[in-house]
């Protein structure tokens, strides 16, 4: 799915879905997170990986 089709069906700006995508939110609202998810009858844990960082 491309961003423009998942920006449509979430009502979600292009901006803030390229943001997402590229790792560079500091944060997402819920409503965010449930709305991608919704359109892509997926689940929080099906999007979200946990990496240690070296340090």
């Amino acid at each position: 799915m491309t961003l423009t089709e998942l920006s449509v069906r979430t009502g979600i700006t292009m901006a803030n879905l390229s943001i997402l995508k590229t790792n560079k939110a500091r944060a997402v609202r819920f409503t965010t997170l449930t709305a991608i998810c919704t359109a892509l009858n997926t689940t929080p844990g099906e999007l979200f990986t946990y990496e240690e960082q070296s340090g």
